[in-house]
């Protein structure tokens, strides 16, 4: 069944990785140049798997175990992608004049978040599963 709510939580965090990094500013260097997640190709290809992974999690609704599995492999690589934005944000010099932290950085944040909700979606779902099997 695609019409769950961990399908539209999912659809969300494949919004978040495929459209939104394309369209916000990840960080202004010192040159003043506006810094895409087309700009930076390991970034791109960071925010193309996480919706890659979450439209492969969202079509693998009749098998919950390797949805949850997918999910957890997504939220991981959400964690790297954070963590590589945390690092450069700490590497940017903090003069107000020549750099600035764009909104795009919490993309990683908010597919999490939503991976989570999902996964809790997820597990609900099987467990519901397990009682109704418990009864037969």
């Amino acid at each position: 069944m695609i019409q769950r709510i961990q399908s539209i939580y999912l659809l969300l965090v494949v919004l978040l990785g495929a459209l939104l990094p394309f369209w916000l500013e990840l960080w202004v260097d010192a040159a003043g140049t506006v810094v895409f997640a087309k700009n930076e190709l390991a970034v791109s290809l960071a925010f193309y798997g996480s919706a890659v992974l979450a439209a492969l999690a969202i079509f693998r609704f009749k098998d919950r175990k390797s949805q949850f599995v997918l999910n957890r492999l997504n939220m991981i690589l959400n964690l790297f992608l954070l963590g590589f934005f945390v690092y450069r944000s700490l590497n940017l010099s903090g003069e107000a004049l020549v750099s600035e932290k764009g909104i795009g950085m919490l993309i990683p944040v908010f597919s999490i978040v939503f991976l989570v909700l999902a996964n809790r979606a997820i597990k609900k779902d099987e467990d519901l599963v397990k009682s109704v099997d418990r009864l037969r």
